[in-house]
């Protein structure tokens, strides 16, 4: 049996980067590494485990037996354990054998750093030398200018263990076969982004993924790393953006994972009310140690260098956030100014912004942020804690309980629909109808909608036409688009058959109309996050639940004008921003979306007649439960 040979891969340097929580590149060094030593092929591995007596790589090459392979620790006090073990190749799997220094406790760990896993429900990491083929120069030499705020950004969400299932076989689609088909449909939709529900490995499918083991491995069940590059690789030669869910919030206790790594608390805080969850049973990272703020922070630039990932979108950001998320009084402690504010949660989300936009400035970052804590969107250089984009929870809420009312009612909560343009611009807000909105009981998103079949699809129609009008980017989760009455579930598929009903095929053509509309006017994207780009005409109509307003670029306009109510506005008069000619460029109504084809204007000419503050005016016609945009 080889023996470990003494190898490191650290400098000096490297070292005291990682104690000072400056090391942005760990995956570099640590983990498992194919090398060739003195003529002499293997594999380097490296481990942090600082309060360990002995550290043993066990695998399939050593018949899983401890102590045959002890790695050597470092004499530096990093607390890092690491060796070279000869004729250990692709493919092996292996765990470290930890033999805690307390308490005398043993633990058996996958490798925090592993490139690729064991398909669960078995636990091993897989030594990989990660060697993908990458097409997408194009892409990434012009991404900024499809991830800059100014630029369209409709994001169509995905899970990707349920978006389509090879039904004779009970599997999901493999990642080359979503690269054949999820990349054409989403780009037949349109969409300018495609945002992945966490594809890091994960232990229990019913987590939907947000409980990961492995945070540096694509998932096995869809198939190799490598395969995942190459579903990346095709949705950037299609002109789309990749997004991914990241979960810095917390991880599970699983046996194998990060929990009590080396038999202490080495991840998690140590005290169980800083560093246990108990909305998911999970363990909460210790933001204030370095050495894990450089793990996190490696793992988010580690996706964007390895995988070419366009932006992240970060979990759960409020329960990062604050020390008293979802406990009572007595379930937690203030910080040191007596507040409920995580503040070294807080230092670590900016460092970890400043990081990737400093590595990588054309990309994004979104939080998926659910309270009013400011400046979220911010630079960090004026407090901010330097996120790209914030889901706007707000509008997503007070939006869902409007549509849901029956038009009749719709006159008394017109507030509900207009209030988010009194904040709508403190953040760069994303709008999302995710995942979390079509699950655990809340129907559908047409589940929602009130009315006999034909309004129901009629108010969804109007849903997504407001949605793609007003300030901000998009999110859509998948089935979303096409109208799906069921709830998401993540061990089914999407309910493809109900794509060749005319009215599911009329709101697959809705979004994919609305995406082009978005990404063709530049009034709709290029001051998306800026108050000069937008202005009501009128909110005050509660009686006809009738809204509308302008949306305005660098050099263009267009009007939105929105009937709430199934009943048609006949001559409808509407105050218009300035003189000219104006075309129609979109209406819901339309009957190549299911709409009713009452006869709207094409176009017309503005009239000297004030009306709503406004010089010029003009009659129009409403369709019933529609969105009319016209350009100027």
């Amino acid at each position: 049996m080889s023996q470990v040979i003494t190898h490191s891969l650290f400098t000096d340097f490297d070292i005291d980067l990682f104690k000072s929580g400056k090391h942005y590149r760990l995956y570099e060094k640590f983990g498992s590494h194919i090398i060739e030593k003195d003529g002499v092929k293997g594999t380097y591995f490296a481990v942090w485990a600082p309060s360990a007596k002995a550290v043993s790589v066990i695998g399939d090459f050593n018949f899983w037996v401890e102590g045959e392979h002890q790695l050597q620790v470092r004499w530096d006090s990093s607390g890092i354990w690491e060796g070279f073990i000869p004729g250990v190749e692709q493919g092996a799997t292996y765990k470290y054998k930890i033999h805690s220094s307390h308490n005398d406790i043993k633990t058996e760990k996958a490798d925090p750093y592993a490139r690729r896993c064991e398909h669960p429900p078995k636990t091993a990491s897989v030594v990989w030398q990660y060697d993908p083929k990458w097409s997408d120069s194009k892409w990434m030499q012009t991404r900024a200018k499809h991830n800059a705020l100014d630029a369209p950004y409709s994001v169509y969400e995905v899970h990707l263990g349920s978006w389509k299932r090879k039904i004779e076989e009970d599997r999901s689609l493999s990642y080359l076969e979503l690269a054949d088909e999820l990349v054409a449909y989403a780009k037949a939709l349109q969409f300018t982004h495609v945002e992945f529900m966490p594809i890091m490995e994960y232990p229990y499918d019913p987590s939907w993924g947000y409980q990961l083991t492995g945070y540096f491995a694509p998932t096995s069940r869809f198939g190799y790393p490598e395969e995942f590059a190459q579903l990346v690789d095709a949705m950037h030669k299609a002109g789309i953006g990749v997004i991914l869910d990241w979960v810095p919030s917390h991880f599970p206790e699983d046996a194998h994972g990060l929990g009590f790594f080396d038999g202490t608390a080495l991840y998690e805080h140590p005290d169980r009310k800083r560093g246990y969850h108990p909305d998911w049973k999970s363990l909460i990272f210790n933001y204030g140690r370095n050495e894990v703020k450089s793990f996190l922070i490696s793992n988010a630039l580690f996706w964007m260098d390895q995988y070419h990932i366009d932006g992240l979108r970060v979990d759960a950001v409020a329960s990062m956030l604050f020390l008293d998320y979802s406990r009572e009084d007595g379930e937690w402690e203030p910080n040191v100014f007596g507040g409920r504010e995580n503040l070294e949660a807080m230092a670590f989300l900016r460092e970890m912004n400043e990081a990737v936009y400093l590595n990588y400035p054309d990309t994004q970052t979104i939080a998926e942020e659910s309270t009013s804590f400011p400046m979220v969107s911010k630079p960090t250089s004026i407090g901010g804690l330097g996120f790209g984009m914030k889901w706007m929870m707000g509008w997503m809420h007070d939006t869902l309980e409007y549509f849901k009312k029956e038009p009749i009612y719709r006159r008394h909560h017109q507030n509900d629909l207009t209030f988010s343009m009194t904040y709508a611009f403190t953040e760069n807000f994303m709008l999302p109808l995710s995942h979390d909105e079509v699950v655990y009981g809340k129907s559908s998103i047409i589940g929602r909608m009130p009315g006999d079949e034909w309004q129901k699809f009629a108010n969804l129609r109007l849903l997504y036409s407001y949605m793609f009008t007003h300030p901000g980017g998009n999110l859509l989760m998948m089935g979303s688009e096409f109208g799906q009455h069921d709830e998401w579930k993540f061990n089914g598929s999407l309910d493809w058959h109900l794509t060749e009903f005319a009215d599911h095929k009329g709101i697959l053509a809705t979004i994919t109309d609305l995406n082009k509309l978005y990404k063709k006017q530049p009034a709709l994207h290029e001051k998306q996050f800026d108050a000069d780009g937008f202005e009501w005409i009128s909110h005050e109509d509660a009686d006809n639940s009738v809204i509308s307003y302008v949306r305005i670029g660098n050099d263009s306009k267009v009007i939105v004008v929105c009937n709430m109510t199934p009943v048609p506005r006949e001559n409808y008069r509407v105050g218009l921003p300035e003189t000219g000619k104006y075309k129609l460029l979109f209406n819901s109504d339309d009957s190549k979306y299911g709409g009713s084809d009452y006869k709207v204007k094409k176009s017309f000419t503005a009239q000297k007649e004030n009306w709503q503050y406004r010089d010029q005016s003009v009659e129009l016609n409403l369709p019933p439960l529609g969105v009319v945009v016209y350009s100027i």
